[in-house]
């Protein structure tokens, strides 16, 4: 931001002083140059050594009152934090803060990234991404008025339609037909890929040797976890600022990049390949895209019925069913898509073959199943029948059958359930009656709930060390694992016996330090847990005795995501 200067105005004009209004750096200078004026004549009793004096009495109050006019003004001169922004950061983050060569710089955007971290990157810069450091060109109010104002909604909506998708795509031709061969050595089934949010790179994992065989840079933030095509090969994930990548497994390479929005929850790829969903939070509208090259298919705004549109929470790939699943955030609604060319009617039909309706038109046709109440996260169950979904201000969640589209149950799920890090298996009780249960975290409690998914009803709540964030297992093991994400117990890692449904280990990897988000190899015989710093490491558990077998560095790893248990649909892992 230029400083502010002040032109030289002379204190005095001849034939006497001249007045004019002045600056406070203006007002010092006339003061200074009334000391330095010797307008007392030589004999005058307040002078001394004929004139030459430092201070001359008379002009001691303009000095107090300029000084007090430059303290004055330098504290209410608050920096502008938009004009800083328009010279220091637009060509790299583009106009209106909606991201070009960096990320988006937009509340929505920065929700992991705290105040202070923000002012932190913008005085030491970011190595990993080519940002430099500002420390030196913006002075430290500069800087902190600048991450404060980041945070702030941009005055004008933000647009992002098909023409900028459109413009934004990036194709790597030479990578779109590779060999359908590994470049690897490693099984590709047992392969598992590690996000590294501290410097924003995916490591690359051999699965039978826990070594890393591969690294790269990813886009900013990515959020919602790598989708798989069924085959393992090709992965696709999605940035917060929107950028959506299609990365060859086997090859190693990137194939293609598009711009789907300004802030994207996640994506999910359909069953046969050839459709990618995206999930936007800005603009309020789902992207589908080619699953061959990232090309756009359709995008479609999201609004109720009656015109209010919202954001997307999520969207997931219903696998048995050939259709897409969204999670509205704004309305109580649920949007299924079918992919699979079937027909979906508006309104009541007594019968398809009378042709008494008219189906929507074009592909991807959306299916807006109406709720008593908005789910904020939900979860469903294997056979992708029914969604288990919680609203974060009600106190009970609810089950909703999705081929009648209603609800038919309530959950007794109290506090802040995470269902969309739940997992399921094959439960006993004491008379060998065996329940299908699921059981999921609690953001807000220190608590695990585990549901009867036939009766709906809680069959125990097993208590832990505060609130967590991710439960997993798999079906190879009688155990789960359960981190305790927020408070003073954020190093304790439980281990669950899914048999009797208690606490059986407390780990603590690294005292003090965040241990969270397990995941498995193909075989169920490794735990492996991040740790979850700058300086972090990815922290590698027999899972049968709980001891630590060997430490990979990383920087900050967050998720794991293992090619066979998340193509496979394991019982013990998200999808």
């Amino acid at each position: 931001m230029p400083r502010h200067e002040s032109k030289a105005i002379p204190p005095f004009e001849k034939g006497g002083v001249g007045y004019r209004r002045v600056g406070a750096s203006s007002g010092i200078s006339l003061a200074l140059a009334l000391f330095e004026r010797p307008l007392n004549p030589p004999h005058s009793p307040f002078l001394k050594g004929g004139g030459h004096v430092a201070i001359r009495w008379w002009a001691a109050p303009f000095l107090v009152a300029a000084i007090a006019l430059f303290h004055g003004t330098a504290a209410h001169a608050a920096p502008d934090p938009e004009k800083l922004y328009d010279t220091h950061c637009l060509s790299c983050h583009a106009p209106n803060r909606l991201g070009g060569m960096g990320p988006t710089l937009l509340p929505e955007s920065l929700a992991r990234l705290k105040k202070p971290e923000a002012a932190k990157a913008i005085a030491e810069g970011l190595p990993a991404t080519q940002m430099p450091p500002f420390r030196d060109i913006l002075q430290p109010d500069e800087i902190k008025a600048l991450s404060e104002w980041i945070y702030t909604p941009n005055t004008i909506p933000p647009k992002w339609d098909a023409d900028d998708i459109k413009a934004s795509r990036i194709v790597n031709a030479e990578n779109i037909d590779l060999p359908a061969r590994p470049v690897f050595k490693a099984d590709p089934s047992n392969i598992t890929l590690v996000v590294e949010h501290g410097d924003h790179h995916i490591s690359v994992l051999d699965g039978d040797v826990m070594e890393p065989i591969h690294r790269f840079q990813t886009r900013y933030a990515l959020h919602g976890g790598p989708k798989f095509t069924q085959d393992g090969r090709f992965i696709y994930w999605a940035s917060r600022d929107g950028w959506i990548t299609k990365y060859d497994l086997w090859n190693l390479k990137v194939v293609a990049e598009v711009r789907a929005g300004i802030n994207t929850r996640n994506v999910a790829v359909s069953s046969d390949g050839n459709y990618v969903m995206v999930a936007n939070y800005l603009p309020h509208t789902l992207v589908a895209l080619s699953g061959k090259d990232l090309s756009l298919v359709k995008v479609i705004p999201v609004a109720s019925r009656d015109g209010k549109t919202s954001r997307v929470s999520a969207v997931y790939d219903a696998r048995p069913r050939n259709s897409f699943i969204a999670a509205l955030k704004d309305i109580p609604e649920v949007w299924e898509i079918p992919y699979d060319g079937r027909p979906v009617y508006k309104g009541l039909v007594h019968d398809y073959q009378l042709k008494e309706a008219i189906p929507e038109k074009g592909p991807l046709p959306v299916r807006q199943i109406v709720l008593d109440d908005i789910l904020d996260d939900f979860f469903f169950d294997q056979k992708y029948d029914y969604i288990l979904g919680a609203s974060r201000d009600k106190p009970k969640g609810q089950v909703i059958h999705l081929g009648a589209g209603r609800k038919v149950a309530d959950l007794d799920l109290e506090g802040m359930p995470h269902l969309g890090s739940g997992i399921t298996w094959d439960w006993t009780d004491k008379e060998g009656v065996v329940h299908p249960v699921m059981a999921s975290p609690n953001l807000k409690d220190g608590k695990i709930s585990v549901i009867d998914m036939k009766t709906w009803k809680t069959v125990k709540v097993i208590p832990t060390q505060g609130p967590g964030f991710f439960l997993r297992s798999h079906e190879a093991t009688p155990y789960a694992w359960a981190d305790v994400f927020f408070g003073k117990n954020k190093d304790v890692m439980h281990v669950i016996d899914k048999r009797t449904l208690e606490v059986v280990a407390d780990l603590k990897p690294e005292p003090g330090k965040t241990a969270t988000h397990v995941e498995f190899d193909r075989y169920g015989k490794y735990a492996l847990v991040s740790l979850w710093e700058m300086e972090g490491a990815l922290i590698v558990y027999d899972a049968k005795t709980f001891k630590e077998i060997k430490r990979l560095p990383m920087k900050r790893p967050v998720g794991k995501y293992n090619v066979w248990n998340k193509t496979r649909l394991s019982a013990g892992t998200s999808h």
